[in-house]
């Protein structure tokens, strides 16, 4: 019920293969809406379920009556996990629940309360894709493309941005929490979103809402979209363009310029977010099946970019 911009959100994100963050009061739908998302997930591709398969087969997870995994994988650690769980090694170098979750979705609830040096290992395989283990007993590389999903609250308490209930955090215990998510991690996150606490005629409405399958075919035939733009490529996703696809791939016209000088100027936004608004714009393109991303894309992709102008305490 409700929240249909969050919906909206997630539906670009997993369309582009996007990493994503929801930031809102306890109670606003931020973890079920997260453990809704397998059932808008794409159809996954048998080359593809055999690069899945792979991994669990290697950490001797696979059941003995399941020869292929033939939908994508979700994982949720919990908080306490290590940054080797996360990450993967060990003695004996073993893939981590990244790797687990390679073509499918990692979500880690309760963001800040993760440890800080296992956030900043999530850096570099979400930049390169993969993971790179070194060990007295060897070197290796483990895949590591999902969609990060994450959910966190505005402050300890939880309702900082709550339009009824009184926040009783100071504002040096809110910018400790928040200074647990670094900016580089940040930076490396294409979608944020503030996820509203529900309105009581939100929760009583009893009209049918949108159903998952719906979304799902339109996410499948985005992704068709993407898969014929890359079919040369080592990947299959809006997200992962390099620069170079993005100077190809991502041309707008003179208001599109315009509107994306404005807010790299008012925002203060990285080179790096600059390639994120392009990469979400693209894919919000793709969606409606346009060739060329217009200024209204744009503008789509600049709202999911929360945290870069809001939350100033």
């Amino acid at each position: 019920r409700g929240q249909e911009h969050i919906k909206r959100a997630l539906e670009v994100a997993i369309a582009g293969g996007h990493n994503v963050i929801m930031i809102g009061p306890p109670g606003a739908g931020k973890t079920m809406l997260a453990r809704r998302l397998p059932t808008i997930m794409p159809d996954i591709t048998l080359e593809q379920a055999i690069e899945t398969t792979k991994i669990p087969s290697v950490a001797g997870l696979m059941p003995s009556n399941k020869p292929l995994i033939a939908i994508r994988p979700f994982r949720s650690p919990h908080h306490t996990t290590s940054d080797v769980a996360l990450v993967g090694g060990g003695q004996y170098p073993h893939p981590g629940e990244i790797s687990l979750a390679h073509n499918g979705v990692l979500f880690l609830d309760e963001l800040p309360e993760f440890n800080r040096n296992v956030l900043e290992a999530l850096r570099q395989p979400l930049e390169d894709g993969e993971v790179n283990i070194s060990r007295a007993s060897g070197s290796l590389s483990y895949p590591s493309r999902f969609n990060l999903v994450c959910a966190m609250n505005p402050c300890p308490c939880g309702y900082f941005t709550h339009p009824e209930k009184q926040c009783v955090c100071t504002p040096h215990q809110i910018q400790k929490y928040r200074s647990k998510i670094s900016g580089p991690l940040l930076d490396r996150i294409d979608i944020h979103i503030e996820v509203p606490p529900l309105k009581f005629a939100e929760v009583s409405d009893s009209r049918d809402t949108e159903q998952s399958q719906n979304i799902k075919e339109r996410i499948n035939k985005t992704r068709k979209i993407q898969f014929e733009r890359f079919k040369n490529k080592k990947y299959y996703c809006n997200s992962f363009m390099s620069n170079k696809d993005i100077g190809a791939y991502c041309k707008t016209d003179e208001d599109g310029k315009n509107l994306l000088k404005q807010a790299m100027t008012k925002l203060g936004l990285s080179a790096r977010a600059y390639h994120k608004i392009l990469k979400v714009a693209r894919t919000i393109a793709d969606l409606e099946v346009e060739d060329k991303i217009l200024p209204s894309h744009i503008a789509e992709a600049i709202q999911y970019r929360v945290l870069d102008r809001y939350l100033e305490v």
